[in-house]
C-alpha cells in the first residue's frame, strides 16, 4: 500500500489573527484590473503571465478590497520569484509587512496543490519509464527550499514507487543522514530498491564530498541487506544532478 504521509499545516486556524479588511465596495478601477487579469489568465494560462501578476491572482482571494500589486512586487523583490514565495517558511512570510494568515493560507494551498499534482504523476508508476515526471516532482517539492531536505523514494520489485518519505531537515548546507535508518526503513516497507533525493539551497547541485561519502555508506548498507540503490538526485534551483548519470554510482 502506498504510504504518503500528509503534513499538517504549520499554523493553527483557531489561533490565527484575522487580517483587517477595509469596508465598502471595491473601487471600480481595481475591480476592472482584477477582471482583466483573470480574463488574461483564463485565455492564455499562467505561462503568459509574469510572476507578479500570477501572485496578484493568488492574493486577490486573501485581500479582496485592496490593491495587491505593490505587495506582489515587494514579495518578488524579497524572495526572488513566485516559487520561492510559495515555498518560503511560514514564519518568514508572517514577518513580512502586509502578509497575514489569510495570505499565508492562500500561498500554502497553491503550494500543496502543485506538489500533489506532481506527486499524482508518479504514484504507483514504474519509476524508470516515468523518470522525467519523477524529476519534475522532486524539483517541485524541493528546488526552492531555503534549507536542505533529505527524502527517500521506496520502490517495489517492479520498480514501482510505493512510498516517498522525508527523512530529515537540516541547515542551508547540511542535513544529517543515517545509512542504517535508511536501510531499516526500506525493510519495514518491504521495498526492494530506493532512490535518495536531497536539495542544495545554494542552487548548485554539484555534490560535496560529504554527499559522496554519505551515498557510499548508504549503498554499502543497502548491499548488505540485498537492497538496490538506484540513484541519488541532488536538486538545484534550475537543474538536477543524478549520481548514476554523473558516474558516482
Amino acid at each position: 500500500m502506498t504510504q504518503f504521509a500528509e503534513q499538517p499545516l504549520p499554523f493553527d486556524f483557531d489561533e490565527a489573527t484575522p487580517v483587517p479588511m477595509p469596508t465598502g465596495r471595491t473601487p471600480s478601477y481595481m475591480a476592472d484590473h482584477r477582471k482583466r487579469l483573470r480574463t488574461r489568465f483564463m485565455d492564455g494560462g499562467g505561462n503568459a503571465m509574469p510572476d507578479y501578476e500570477l501572485l496578484e491572482l493568488v492574493l486577490f482571494r486573501a485581500i479582496p478590497r485592496q490593491d495587491v500589486k505593490p505587495l506582489a512586487h515587494r514579495l518578488i523583490a524579497e524572495f526572488g520569484d513566485f516559487n520561492r514565495i510559495l515555498s518560503a517558511p511560514v514564519e518568514r512570510l508572517r514577518a513580512f509587512k502586509g502578509v497575514g494568515d489569510a495570505v499565508i493560507v492562500e500561498l500554502k494551498v497553491v503550494e500543496a496543490a502543485a506538489q500533489r499534482l506532481a506527486r499524482a504523476k508518479v504514484l504507483n508508476q514504474h519509476v524508470i519509464s516515468s523518470w522525467d515526471a519523477l524529476v519534475d516532482y522532486c524539483h517541485t517539492t524541493m528546488a526552492h527550499r531555503e534549507t536542505e531536505q533529505f527524502r527517500i523514494l521506496f520502490l517495489d520489485r517492479k520498480n514501482v514507487l510505493i512510498a516517498d518519505e522525508e527523512q530529515g531537515k537540516g541547515t542551508v548546507d547540511h542535513v544529517p543522514v543515517y545509512p542504517r535508518e535508511v536501510a531499516k526503513r526500506a525493510l519495514e516497507l518491504n521495498a526492494s530498491a530506493i532512490i535518495l533525493v536531497h536539495n542544495h539551497p545554494s542552487g548548485d547541485p554539484t555534490p560535496s564530498q560529504s554527499d559522496i561519502d554519505m551515498t557510499s555508506k548508504v549503498e554499502n548498507a543497502c548491499n548488505a541487506l540485498g537492497l538496490t540503490l538506484h540513484d541519488h538526485l541532488i536538486v538545484g534551483k534550475s537543474r538536477e544532478l543524478s549520481f548514476k548519470s554523473a558516474g558516482y554510482l
